[in-house]
């Protein structure tokens, strides 16, 4: 069992997002890869430190978090797991200033090479109704910039590796020292020393890459999943940037989404009404036959239980509502027409409603609830 985000970083459930940038800096620094080498627990503790902070101190993810605890995030590409040692430095490296010397952006040496990240790519993925429920794995082309065969790099003569230039003023203060990237190398460190005839200035060519991406049951529409390392590569010892997948969901023939509960229009004759009758309707499971009760009234509204989309954030599906629409036919023939002429001083022809059949908002009312 994982253990709780809040005992990680050592605060209250009710700590201020600076109470937890706080916390997750004082931890980091006690578990930094450069004051530990070689101690696996330690880098466990600062991966952890890390992934508590990511979710913590996002608003959203907090809120998630708070009421559906670790669930909220399983299925992967939501953030709240599976973070590695680069996603740790180039999303969180910032708030950490120059507590190890050549700056937070990099591990393997206090002041060593800073390493940059690539840029990130998008791309948009259209699932139906039934990919939505079951969860799918969809395999993608994607144009991403790696480096070419053959190219070589050499130490940054400006930056000698850092990737940034000092500077110092004097001031009424004192004096001032601050950093920026350099601006030889971009922040890597690093130079071209070869370059192929089918590389960029930064040593880079773009390729054509299959990507396989797990999307879990239950997404929505607008929603973003992530790849990690699937976007455009660094130069030099860089770390590819990620592929961010947005979700886009394709219009059901007869099937509405609405949050985890769908719903279908069941239009029946007025003999099957007064009769009764079993009608075959779509699922996202396939077909499904149900059973109307003779005397079945229109705008009755029935739930099949667990037929809807699964949770994404908790446990178990919604439902499937069948809304009964009883069809009125606009034609009639010359005897059907007797016949209800017939029918209109017939007592079982009155409308006689009972306690137990509810009202149009009461029925609204049940959807909701």
């Amino acid at each position: 069992m994982k253990q709780d985000y809040y005992e990680v970083l050592g605060v209250s459930k009710g700590a201020s997002a600076a109470e937890i940038k706080k916390a997750y800096r004082k931890k980091a620094l006690e578990y930094h890869p450069d004051k530990n080498p070689g101690d696996t627990k330690a880098e466990e503790l600062f991966k952890k430190s890390a992934e508590a902070y990511e979710v913590l101190s996002d608003p959203d993810k907090r809120a998630k978090y708070d009421q559906f605890g670790h669930a909220a995030f399983e299925g992967g590409g939501f953030g709240g797991g599976g973070m590695n040692m680069d996603d740790i430095f180039s999303q969180f490296g910032d708030i950490f200033g120059s507590a190890f010397g050549g700056g937070f952006g990099g591990f393997g040496g206090f002041g060593g090479q800073r390493r940059v990240k690539g840029s990130n790519l998008r791309i948009r993925v259209k699932l139906n109704l039934e990919e939505i429920a079951n969860g799918v794995e969809k395999k993608v082309k994607v144009r991403r910039k790696v480096q070419a065969d053959g190219v070589t790099y050499k130490t940054c003569p400006t930056c000698n590796g850092t990737g940034q230039m000092t500077k110092i003023t004097n001031t009424i203060l004192g004096r001032m020292q601050t950093a920026t990237t350099c601006s030889t190398c971009g922040g890597a460190g690093q130079t071209i020393d070869k370059r192929p005839s089918d590389a960029d200035a930064q040593g880079l060519k773009v390729a054509e890459e299959t990507v396989s991406i797990k999307i879990p049951a239950g997404v929505e529409d607008g929603m973003q999943l992530k790849v990690s390392g699937k976007g455009n590569g660094a130069p030099g010892d860089g770390i590819p940037g990620d592929l961010l997948v947005a979700i886009e969901t394709e219009e059901h023939p007869t099937l509405k989404r609405e949050g985890d509960n769908l719903h279908y229009d069941l239009y029946i004759s007025i003999s099957e009404a007064v009769l009764g009758s079993s009608k075959e309707i779509d699922s996202v499971g396939g077909k499904v036959r149900i059973k109307l009760e003779s005397g079945i009234q229109s705008g009755k509204i029935l739930r099949l239980r667990g037929k809807g989309i699964p949770s994404l954030n908790s446990y178990g599906s919604g439902d499937l509502l069948v809304h009964v629409n009883v069809w009125t036919p606009k034609e009639l023939t010359k005897e059907q027409r007797e016949f209800f002429e017939r029918m209109q001083n017939d007592e079982n022809f009155e409308p006689k409603p009972e306690k137990s059949d509810k009202s149009f908002f009461e029925k609204v009312k049940d959807m909701f609830s």
